[in-house]
């Protein structure tokens, strides 16, 4: 690779894992209000697995990534809050393209905050995403409370395992659903009640709770209103399509929303504090080195793995 090149993932056409290859491509320079990146690590997420196979909402092929953590390189005029040589942790430009598979990203300054100390690179890649999503589920949208119960859907995911824990930070009383195998990390992260969804049914294994967040959908967001205390809220991330149980749940004197995570730097930074704070920490299921993303996605296309997968980008 020449100065002005650099490694990245990319694909010519949709499909699975193997359509994602190694290309040389353009190192991007920063524009206006934007810094340059050295990505260190990359996290993928399930929306990469989305985009690669389809497109996403916008059926077009792009760069995937937008987990990063890194170290800036450049900064474009009028950035007055980062300088040569922060580290920075972040989920740029979401959910427009960002193409974090890659050894240089430029995003906005704003996207960014400085990577918690306690982390090292492949932790922070693991949170922005994944952890801003629970976030804006629970805090933002539900508004979780001390001594609420929430249930958390796949407690051992990607989301599922940051929600755990950032819950039990706003003081609820966490009930989760994983397989029995998965429990015991879980417990350690601090769930209070678990149940093995292959051997119980969620809605009468537990008591009423006041807030559901649902990773998965289907059949899951009816059973889920099922749950829930009379004026509780359900938080489904799965679909779009999800948002019909807006209209279900009202008549039942419940809530129920759709969310899609978006960026934001003041929720960004609580999520840096938790993690500094030692209240808040990513579980990595597997490292992989850049090249290696069509393996990555193979993994993630499981929906079996505990915590995150993350690409190792520069050592």
């Amino acid at each position: 690779m020449s100065k002005t090149t650099m490694r990245a993932i990319g694909q010519d056409a949709f499909g699975g894992p193997e359509v994602l290859k190694v290309v040389e491509a353009e190192r991007p320079e920063p524009g206006v209000a934007e810094v340059l990146v050295r990505v260190h690590a990359a996290a993928v997420n399930p929306t990469d697995s989305w985009h690669r196979a389809s497109g996403g909402l916008g059926g077009k092929v792009i760069r995937l990534g937008w987990d990063l953590s890194g170290v800036v390189e450049a900064v474009g005029i009028g950035v007055t809050t980062l300088a040569v040589g922060d580290e920075v942790f972040g989920m740029p430009r979401h959910p427009l393209p960002a193409g974090a598979y890659a050894e240089y990203v430029t995003s906005p300054a704003r996207h960014l905050v400085r990577k918690p100390a306690a982390l090292s690179h492949v932790q922070a890649a693991a949170l922005p995403l994944a952890a801003m999503t629970a976030w804006q589920a629970l805090v933002d949208t539900a508004g979780v409370r001390p001594g609420q119960r929430v249930l958390v859907h796949a407690a051992a995911g990607g989301v599922g395992h940051l929600a755990v824990q950032i819950a039990k930070a706003r003081g609820a009383h966490v009930v989760g659903t994983a397989r029995a195998a998965k429990h015991e990390v879980l417990r350690g992260l601090g769930a209070d009640e678990l149940v093995d969804y292959t051997r119980a049914d969620f809605e009468t294994a537990v008591d009423p709770v006041d807030v559901v967040l649902d990773t998965i959908g289907g059949e899951y967001g009816p059973r889920s209103l099922r749950a829930l205390r009379p004026g509780g809220i359900l938080v489904s991330l799965a679909s779009p399509a999800e948002a019909y149980l807006t209209e279900v749940a009202r008549p039942q004197g419940l809530r129920a929303a759709f969310m899609a995570v978006e960026a934001d730097q003041a929720g960004l930074r609580e999520v840096a504090a938790l993690a500094e704070a030692g209240l808040l920490r990513p579980e990595i299921d597997t490292v992989l080195p850049l090249e290696l993303a069509g393996k990555a996605h193979e993994l993630s296309d499981t929906r079996r793995t505990t915590g995150k997968i993350v690409l190792s980008v520069t050592d």
